[in-house]
């Protein structure tokens, strides 16, 4: 029998605040134009600086979780948006509404790397990652049928403070790290980073493909308004089903798991984005951009969640996961600012049917490290077969790193009994978890 799945809340709560921001991109960017009276390309510059703030979070933190411990990091991280967003809120001065969106955008880049982290080092991480995308696209849809209806140029920067100031009692529950810890000997060697060429492929498609996703969500509120001349209460409400059809497609991403592989949902996915893309920068009327915004904000999170997944497995250590996110995060602080200079130059639709284009070609390296990487580690007695569920308990009871269990894909191996000397492990420790290393103060 194996032991039952815990849900790991806290890490979905996290996970909720730091992925927030980005979420809210377009309202945020919207709302700033509007209230502060700045022309569309500085509002899409106060978007990016924001995200990109997030992603030199996860740069200058992927390899100090363990160490500095994720309980302290969380914590700083949501301090951080919590003034950051709180005090851009409070202010109508734009360069003090710059600083605070930059600062709480290390904030959330912060809460996102400690989640990643964490998420990679769970037994299912695919799994953690959704239940944490169903979270916050839902409570991003609760905002985009809430703040249409209020005036005010900061309300959606006021939902993300305060909902990472609702998150940080769970940050009790988190590790804390063993400050001036470093790996020495075998696990100093054991600590390098694996996959390297396939982690830098990811990320660097990571990066195109995020800054695709984002250069038209950064705009869609005003395609919706300027080109498909509809009320901006009526693009809330588009938006707000939008994310809940994501919901839909988040579950399905859940019930379907692994039983297809990653490369096939990624490739896949990623092409029909691209023409969800295209139709929603097309749009004249309420029924293309509904349909285009609706079929994109479905598809998308699936995506991003066999993704988040693929990085994870790279290391169990999650770094790659911190740092393909971190690239992603790149290309989505650059992705208003794109789609800001893109449509003013040449329009909504040219906008569209180039970054449908550059879709089409980013798909090619993404599919091809999901098919290399081979997929997910299988259970004992499923080796002779090319399926099974993401626990290598064998790699945990023994000790042995999880990267040495076959794969999905690795040539079929005979099963090898081999005696072990010694006292064995308590029958508890026989259901751990089968990452190679697990965090310093990790329960």
């Amino acid at each position: 029998m194996f032991a039952p799945r815990t849900t790991p809340w806290p890490l979905v709560a996290l996970f909720t605040a730091g992925y927030l921001a980005p979420y809210l991109l377009p309202t945020t960017v919207g709302r700033l134009e509007r209230g502060l009276g700045l022309s569309a390309t500085q509002a899409g510059a106060v978007g990016s600086a924001l995200l990109l703030s997030s992603a030199t979070a996860g740069f200058l933190l992927a390899s100090r979780v363990e160490r500095v411990g994720a309980r302290a990091l969380a914590r700083l991280g949501l301090v951080l948006a919590v003034v950051g967003y709180g005090g851009a809120t409070l202010t109508s001065a734009v360069p003090a509404v710059v600083a605070g969106a930059v600062i709480g955008g290390f904030g959330s880049g912060t809460a996102t790397t400690v989640a990643a982290t964490r998420i990679a080092a769970e037994r299912d991480p695919h799994r953690a990652s959704t239940l944490g995308l169903l979270s916050v696209s839902a409570l991003a849809g609760l905002v985009y049928l809430t703040v249409p209806h209020l005036p005010g140029h900061g309300l959606t920067l006021a939902a993300i403070a305060l909902t990472a100031l609702a998150v940080w009692p769970l940050t009790a529950r988190l590790p804390a790290g063993t400050p001036g810890l470093r790996p020495s000997g075998p696990d100093r060697a054991a600590s390098r980073l694996p996959h390297r060429r396939s982690g830098m492929v990811l990320a660097g498609a990571m990066l195109l493909w995020s800054l695709a996703q984002n250069a038209l969500w950064g705009v869609s509120g005003r395609i919706g308004v300027s080109q498909a001349h509809l009320s901006e209460p009526t693009v809330g409400v588009v938006f707000a089903v939008a994310l809940g059809a994501g919901l839909l497609g988040v579950l399905g991403a859940g019930a379907l798991g692994s039983r297809l592989g990653r490369a096939l949902p990624i490739g896949g996915g990623t092409v029909v984005i691209a023409g969800c893309i295209a139709l929603s920068a097309s749009a004249t009327g309420l029924g293309t951009f509904a349909a285009g915004e609706i079929a994109w904000n479905t598809i998308y999170p699936v995506v991003l969640s066999y993704l988040i997944g693929l990085a994870a497995s790279l290391d169990p250590r999650g770094r790659w996961a911190v740092l393909v996110g971190s690239a992603s995060a790149l290309g989505t602080a650059a992705g208003p600012l794109t789609g800001s200079v893109l449509s003013a130059q040449a329009g909504f639709p040219v906008m569209g049917a180039v970054l449908g284009v550059g879709l089409l070609l980013v798909a090619l390296p993404m599919t091809a490290v999901a098919l290399h990487t081979g997929g997910r580690p299988l259970l004992p007695g499923a080796v002779r077969r090319r399926g099974g569920h993401p626990a290598a308990l064998v790699a945990a009871a023994t000790g042995t790193p999880s990267g040495v269990v076959p794969e999905v894909g690795a040539p079929e191996q005979p099963v090898v009994e081999i005696p072990l000397d010694g006292t064995p492990a308590p029958a508890q420790r026989a259901y751990d978890t089968a990452a190679a290393t697990r965090a310093p103060g990790a329960p």
